[in-house]
């Protein structure tokens, strides 16, 4: 039995030889422009999902196979890229980014916690501006104060008294300006918080303090006196364009749903060759039949066919955000009882605004954040296919960040996209339990709960409101802590990801979010050519070094596009 059994297995190798590595018959086709070989490559293909070697031609893959297999795919005018075991994954893709370069170029406030740097950034800018010209920044965070209290106006006062100062919260929600910009807007104790909004002010005077929320921003003119020319302005957003997309390559990004349009931009970059990441832009869910029309159009034009940049969904509001304490939720906030957030419209709006979209074949995502933002989202999601019919619709939660849990099986019912931000998870989990208790918390960026009921889940980064560089979002996934990396197990850590699922909802996921799963998100052959190599394993070293990787090679249609 002993001698029989070792002729079987050493005629069952002569076959595999005979006809090729690990029985995949062997290659005829011709040679690739681009390989890598020696490597750990993580294709998130469940067919396939490991191997050493992967092959390009043109923007195509066209072989993942063996060290042993790839030499046929091999000619001399071949550029070999030997990985040396590093980690190869499919070309991150961003799912929700507001993609440009101008926060690149503004002051950044992230992470600081003593208000008197931030004067000082602002003195500085002053310093090298004219009197009059706008001086723009973002990132700040009250919560990261000491104190944790709004900022008020008279702090930008004493460096700023002849120039406009606007300065966004992390969030993108709330901003914080001077006397000077109050002034030029007139706005004063007597003006009225516009619907979807709200100012703050002083208990004593009853004057705005500088704190601007929502819908209240839009009753500040912010444009100042000193104004740039047609071929300043083109310079300038060239240059932002540049910036960000310098930013991406060298984060490994080579996909990003953009959520503000520019379209026209990014089409220049690609005439010109210098377009290194794909676009799927999206616009703003119109008010008018009129207004869709027109989108209609649009489509038309930047067919979901093309792989550079497409149209993709409309984008809405429903509600605010956890920090600025203007989420949309069943149950008034527990460190502010007077209010339960601010919605940016009555359901009744919103749900025709849908309905009418729906039927006209569009893609919608709502930015919901809060309990009833994303029950009214999924209300209205059901409604529209009441009346429309159901199909395909890929419809999204943008952020899908606190839900009730039995909303939570209405999204794969219904097939919604969550699309969310991990960052998100370790940046707000440090005043969510403040802002909402416990128990709604256990509804918050709950991805396990979601993947457990069949939902859909894309993952992005929501820059610039958190960092572009998808290492934060899967350290934030498989760990639920801080960037600091604080002691236990994690903030509700049955919620906490394996990095390969991370991973794949990063590149897959948010690829099935804009309807091009067959053709990216995976290494596969006849797939788009999108890899990252790292310089560290992200499976299998310490969580505490996962931001601390590196990307040394982003390929995007079989090019690389950086190289470290």
């Amino acid at each position: 039995m002993r001698k029989s059994t070792i002729k079987i297995s050493v005629l069952y190798t002569v076959l595999i030889i005979l006809t090729g590595c690990s029985g995949v018959p062997e290659y005829t086709g011709p040679p690739a422009d681009l390989v890598i070989k020696n490597a750990k490559i993580v294709t998130i293909d469940s067919e396939n999902p490991r191997a050493e070697s992967i092959a390009f031609k043109g923007e195509e893959i066209i072989g993942v196979t063996s060290d042993r297999a790839i030499e046929l795919y091999i000619s001399e005018d071949t550029e070999v890229i030997d990985a040396g075991g590093r980690l190869v994954i499919p070309g991150l893709n961003d799912a929700h980014a507001h993609f440009f370069g101008h926060s690149l170029m503004n002051l950044d406030f992230r992470y600081i916690s003593d208000i008197k740097e931030i004067q000082k950034m602002v003195a500085e800018a002053v310093e090298n501006a004219k009197p009059g010209e706008l001086i723009q920044g973002r990132g700040w965070d009250h919560e990261n104060f000491p104190d944790k209290k709004w900022p008020t106006k008279e702090i930008l006062d004493e460096v700023a008294p002849d120039n406009p100062v606007v300065l966004s919260r992390a969030d993108g929600h709330s901003v914080w300006v001077n006397s000077y910009v109050l002034r030029q807007s007139g706005v004063t104790k007597d003006t009225e918080s516009p619907p979807g909004g709200s100012f703050n002010t002083d208990p004593n005077t009853g004057e705005p303090t500088g704190i601007f929320k929502e819908a209240a921003s839009r009753l500040l003119n912010t444009r100042g006196t000193v104004t740039l020319t047609a071929e300043e302005r083109e310079e300038r957003e060239n240059r932002a364009m540049q910036l960000i997309l310098d930013h991406a390559r060298k984060l490994g990004v080579t996909s990003v749903s953009q959520l503000n349009r520019n379209e026209k931009r990014f089409k220049k970059f690609h005439d010109e060759g210098n377009l290194p990441v794909r676009i799927t832009f999206n616009a703003s869910l119109p008010r008018t039949e009129e207004g869709l029309q027109k989108l209609v159009e649009l489509r038309e034009e930047y067919p979901q066919s093309d792989n550079w940049i497409r149209f993709g969904y409309l984008k809405g509001f429903i509600d605010g955000t956890l920090g600025s304490g203007t989420a949309l939720m069943f149950e008034p906030f527990e460190d502010d009882p007077s209010t339960a957030g601010l919605p940016q419209m009555p359901y009744e709006e919103l749900e025709r605004r849908i309905i009418a979209a729906d039927a006209l074949g569009f893609q919608i995502g709502i930015h919901a954040i809060g309990t009833k933002a994303n029950n009214w989202i999924l209300n209205a999601y059901e409604r529209a296919q009441e009346i429309n019919g159901k199909r395909d619709s890929r419809h999204r939660s943008e952020h899908a960040q606190i839900l009730i849990m039995s909303d939570i099986p209405r999204f794969a019912e219904l097939g919604v996209v969550a699309s969310m931000q991990p960052t998100h998870c370790i940046t707000d989990k440090r005043f969510a339990e403040k802002r909402i208790g416990l128990k709604r918390c256990e509804g918050a960026y709950a991805w396990q709960k979601l993947l457990d009921a069949g939902v859909h889940i894309a993952f992005g980064t929501d820059f610039s409101v958190e960092p572009l560089d998808p290492l934060e979002g899967l350290y934030g996934a498989v760990t639920r802590k801080d960037r600091q990396g604080e002691p236990g197990n994690g903030w509700f850590p049955d919620q906490k990801l394996s990095m390969e699922k991370a991973i794949e909802l990063y590149t897959l996921g948010s690829a099935y979010a804009e309807f091009m799963e067959d053709r990216k998100g995976m290494l596969k052959t006849g797939y788009l050519a999108d890899v990252v190599i790292f310089n560290e394993d992200l499976l299998s070293i310490s969580h505490d070094k996962i931001m601390e990787a590196k990307v040394d090679y982003t390929i995007v249609g079989g090019k690389v596009v950086f190289k470290r």
